[in-house]
């Protein structure tokens, strides 16, 4: 049950990005990764024309979707695809969501997550304003979907800001939960390892954080600090800056033993009202 996170720099050139994503991938498979968690906007970093991207995408004729099947089919790999724009199934024209995918070792698709919350904030950087809601729609499901390595939960960077979205993922069986983050400098500094950490714990779930870590166009600059965290919120793994591939293994007595010894999920006195909760979502 070994898995891994990648951290990269990714910049605007689609290919020039596939590429180094392609090594990183080979690097963790022939390290004994079963899955592999890709960065927010690991195709893709600073580009203007996200809706072009997504809609060549969506009818077949870009380059993102074709790569990531044939590299999970060549490496045996299961692949979490951080985020790539991609319209919804059969609206080609729609606006994009952030959309992270699950992809099989025979690269079949087992699930795709919509960011379901958007950066839409102010913050003190070089940059100073980001709306993702400019250029993507916002998701409306919960995501938690069955892999080698155990029920996995699919989250986004800004997403780590909503702790509900968490215990959903948890009460909807999740034992693992990805968080690919592209997550700013200045936020990332402030905020990252305190949400990252306090997720796996309120949850007891494994937390897969890949990132994005350096200077990408825009201007932007990336945080980084990919990390794994287990159960208890221990930092298993973790790289600053540059890029990297992180491995755990999953401990599956030890999470039990935690959940057992702690029962949070059977002490909660607080329920959301009307949340969608789905095994797995293609």
């Amino acid at each position: 049950m070994s898995f891994a996170v990648i951290q990269m720099v990714s910049q605007s050139d689609v290919l020039a990005n596939l590429a180094q994503a392609r090594r990183l991938l080979e690097d963790a498979a022939e390290r004994g990764a079963q899955l592999a968690v890709l960065p927010e906007n690991f195709a893709a970093m600073g580009r203007r024309d996200i809706a072009q991207v997504g809609r060549a995408e969506a009818l077949g004729e870009g380059p993102i979707l074709p790569w990531l099947k044939q590299a999970a089919r060549d490496l045996k790999l299961w692949i979490v695809a951080g985020t790539l724009p991609l319209p919804p199934a059969g609206q080609p024209d729609a606006k994009v969501n952030a959309c992270s995918l699950l992809i099989n070792a025979d690269g079949e698709q087992v699930a795709r997550y919509d960011k379901l919350h958007l950066f839409d904030v102010d913050v003190s950087d070089t940059r100073g304003r980001y709306r993702e809601s400019d250029d993507y729609a916002p998701g409306e499901r919960v995501v938690v979907a069955d892999t080698p390595v155990g029920k996995l939960g699919l989250s986004v960077c800004y997403d780590l800001r909503f702790p509900e979205l968490y215990s959903e993922l948890r009460a909807a069986g999740a034992e693992l939960i990805t968080a690919p983050s592209a997550f700013t400098a200045v936020t990332g500094a402030a905020h990252w390892d305190i949400l990252i950490r306090a997720r796996a714990i309120e949850t007891q779930c494994y937390v897969l954080a890949a990132a994005q870590g350096g200077v990408h166009p825009g201007p932007r600059e990336t945080y980084g600090h990919a990390a794994i965290i287990d159960p208890w919120g221990r930092v298993l793994a973790e790289q600053v800056q540059g890029e990297a591939v992180l491995l755990a293994e999953r401990d599956v007595n030890e999470q039990a033993a935690i959940r057992a010894s702690m029962p949070v999920v059977n002490h909660r006195r607080f329920f959301s009202q009307g949340a969608q909760r789905f095994a797995t979502q293609d």
